[in-house]
């Protein structure tokens, strides 16, 4: 690894730790040239993913802008991080068990809007309401009405 003072590429392992969730490692590094002490995380990367998006664009599968949404549709909600990352990580999970590589942004908002109606119904109502671009009140309303059906 390189010093990110002096890009020495020798350095040691002076410490190892598993992160709290086990998937990823911490490391802290000493540089042997300068001393220069830095941390650094190894984590399974998973298999790169193409979204297609409704315009028929492809882009790069992006957890990051994926996380944002699903924070927005928990926004003032009590949904803890640990349940946001956990809903993040199922989706990846499912992704990771399809044999294509392009997965379309209709059928990854439908996984999220599954792990999100587990966690908070107000939370998936909101993701619905942008993911299926509800344009009247009507909407809204029959889609609460087929959430009280499934209760």
């Amino acid at each position: 690894m390189r010093c990110p003072k002096c890009t020495c590429l020798d350095d040691k392992v002076v410490d190892t730790r598993v992160s709290k969730e086990g998937d990823s490692i911490r490391r802290r590094r000493e540089c042997e040239k300068c001393g220069h002490r830095f941390t650094t995380y190894e984590s399974v990367t998973r298999v790169d993913f193409l979204v297609v998006k409704r315009d028929g664009t492809r882009e790069e599968f992006n957890p990051e802008k994926l996380k944002a949404g699903i924070r927005k549709a928990c926004w003032k909600r009590p949904v803890s991080e640990e349940q946001v990352e956990e809903m993040l990580r199922s989706v990846a999970d499912r992704l990771e068990g399809l044999q294509d590589r392009e997965i379309s942004s209709q059928v990854l908002g439908e996984h999220v809007m599954a792990e999100l109606q587990k966690v908070d119904e107000v939370a998936y109502v909101r993701f619905a309401s942008v993911y299926r671009r509800f344009k009247d009140i009507d909407q809204f309303i029959n889609e609460i009405k087929h959430l009280t059906d499934r209760h």
